[in-house]
């Protein structure tokens, strides 16, 4: 079997520009004085996206185990920047929702992913970052439903 030349690159790139992505929000968010880790101010833009969620459904979203999660959640909860909440399908767990004290440093924390996103696609048109965007989540789908039928057959 010969190696395709074009997609080796393009997995390296994929690889090596999440995690240039990853180190400068962490520096950006530690530089930025709000008082959250990285890991919180991912976790606060995580609810935000699917406000009354499950702390499992926020934890796969990150893709971070479920205790680390948590941890993340209750610092946030004892600044007042989330709740947590009786689920009303399953008593067993609960559901995740903002508070409206959240609005001012979620306001923060996407101005600095603005800033990241700005500098990151510097020189790309609209219609470039637009295609870029859904290419990504078809990429994302596709190596989502893989790691989902992996777990299957590892289970």
């Amino acid at each position: 079997m010969t190696s395709n030349p074009e997609r080796e690159p393009l997995a390296f790139l994929l690889n090596s520009s999440a995690r240039f992505l990853n180190s400068v929000f962490e520096r950006r968010i530690a530089n930025a004085g709000l008082g959250l880790t990285p890991g919180e101010a991912r976790a606060l833009l995580t609810v935000a996206a699917i406000d009354g969620a499950k702390q499992a459904d926020i934890a796969a979203r990150i893709g971070l185990e479920p205790m680390t999660v948590c941890t993340y959640l209750d610092k946030l909860e004892s600044l007042a920047l989330v709740e947590r909440r009786p689920n009303p399908d399953d008593r067993r767990s609960k559901c995740i929702y903002l508070t409206e004290s959240s609005t001012q440093m979620l306001k923060s924390v996407r101005e600095e992913v603005d800033g990241l996103m700005a500098q990151a696609t510097e020189g790309l048109g609209r219609e470039d970052i637009e295609r870029f965007h859904a290419l990504l989540s078809v990429l994302q789908k596709n190596l989502h439903t893989a790691a989902m039928d992996k777990n299957r057959t590892d289970g």
